[in-house]
């Protein structure tokens, strides 16, 4: 494979040093420098080999370098497919199209812990992802503790029964024992069992206290816990998140407390409004974009985490420059585009971004009307100014 690589860039040398040939029987008195195809920033002003590759260092035009410019052939534009357009005002389009993904509510979430010490006989849910209903058994515990609680409860209905009418404090002996089961986790429905079954059980199965998605398994049958240990994180449903990247364009076009249009996939194609509710203050590491997060309603807890969801930003009217989204160019320093700046010249040119749509994005600064802008061809150009004068075009320019 090295072989074949190191024959396709020979031939681009080749290529290279024709064009520079060419180039320096145009300007008396220039000095050559020398570079490798494969590695542009080896350059040194005189012929050697490449001290990475080992390959033949070739001549290089130092033409326009000082001021940024890439001069070609009538034959390099035509192979490279290289378009002008000149650059005019116009709209960027109604809205742009984000794309999203639904995730938990970080401040919708509840801990199941256990009610009292003893030993897990059953998980009824045994893995995370898992959608859980309010009541719907989550797990069965043994306790000795609940078993005596149990007891009591009945001893204090017998007492009520035989001698509640006589004195009336049997009744709050009852109501005591009665709520400090219900404290410890029993329902209505299992306490009015035990009353009429009059049966204790050292095994109580325990049930979700809210709807919503299990997020973590955080016990094991057999496992003996304490009280108060976690067995489960439950996240609700009711309120969803869709989060979304922006690009520094964007960011000024929302505002935290906006509303937005959210079509989450799958569902009807009417988009739901959501509120935006945070934009993160930086970007991510390594890259121009931004989080834009925004709470989604979810009363019948359709919406799921992990979905997928269009976020729709409206762009603002009027008009700008404006160019499609192929012909910029970016990277850490920022954006830019090449612009025509003489016959068969073209220099690279920072510009500020604006609205941007799925096909064209605002020029802010940077450009003026009627520059002839390159709108096909760009990468193509950027590699070859590299190749040829081993050298970043960006270099040395700011925002």
């Amino acid at each position: 494979m090295r072989r074949y690589l190191n024959i396709l860039f020979l031939l681009t040398a080749i290529l290279v040093a024709a064009c520079s040939v060419e180039e320096k029987t145009h300007a008396d008195g220039e000095s050559a420098t020398y570079t490798c195809p494969m590695h542009p920033q080896i350059v040194q002003n005189e012929p050697g080999t490449c001290p990475i590759c080992f390959m033949d260092l070739v001549p290089v035009s130092q033409t326009g370098k000082e001021n940024g410019e890439l001069m070609l052939s009538q034959s390099q534009i035509a192979l490279g497919n290289i378009k002008t357009k000149r650059i005019k005002f116009g709209s960027v389009g109604s809205n742009a199209i984000l794309t999203g993904k639904l995730v938990l509510d970080e401040t919708q979430t509840d801990v199941v812990s256990s009610r009292a010490a003893g030993r897990i006989e059953k998980l009824y849910l045994k893995e995370s992802g898992q959608p859980i209903k309010k009541g719907q058994p989550l797990y069965e515990l043994y306790s000795e503790e609940l078993l005596t609680l149990q007891r009591e409860y009945l001893l204090a209905l017998r007492q009520n029964q035989e001698l509640g009418q006589e004195n009336p404090r049997f009744t709050s002996f009852l109501e005591a024992a009665k709520k400090k089961l219900l404290l410890y986790g029993l329902t209505e429905a299992q306490i009015q069992r035990l009353a009429s079954s009059g049966q204790v059980s050292p095994r109580i199965t325990f049930v979700a206290p809210v709807s919503g998605v299990v997020t973590e398994v955080a016990a094991a049958e057999g496992q003996y816990v304490a009280e108060g240990g976690i067995l489960y994180r439950l996240g609700r449903l009711d309120k969803i998140w869709v989060e979304a990247e922006v690009y520094p364009q964007e960011l000024a076009r929302v505002n935290e407390g906006d509303a937005l249009k959210v079509a989450v996939e799958g569902f009807s194609q009417t988009p739901v409004s959501a509120t935006v509710t945070f934009i993160s203050p930086e970007f991510k590491a390594g890259s121009q974009v931004a989080t834009l997060r925004a709470e989604l309603p979810n009363p019948n807890q359709q919406y799921l985490p992990g979905m997928q969801a269009s976020v729709i930003l409206r762009n603002p009217s009027g008009k700008s420059l404006t160019l499609p989204t192929d012909a910029v160019l970016r990277d850490s320093k920022g954006s830019h585009v090449w612009v025509q700046s003489g016959k068969d010249t073209f220099k690279a040119q920072m510009v500020k971004l604006g609205a941007a749509s799925a096909d064209s994005v605002a020029i802010l600064s940077g450009l003026k009307e009627n520059d002839r802008v390159v709108v096909s061809g760009a990468y193509l150009l950027y590699s070859e100014f590299v190749l040829k004068q081993g050298a970043d075009p960006m270099a040395g320019h700011q925002h």
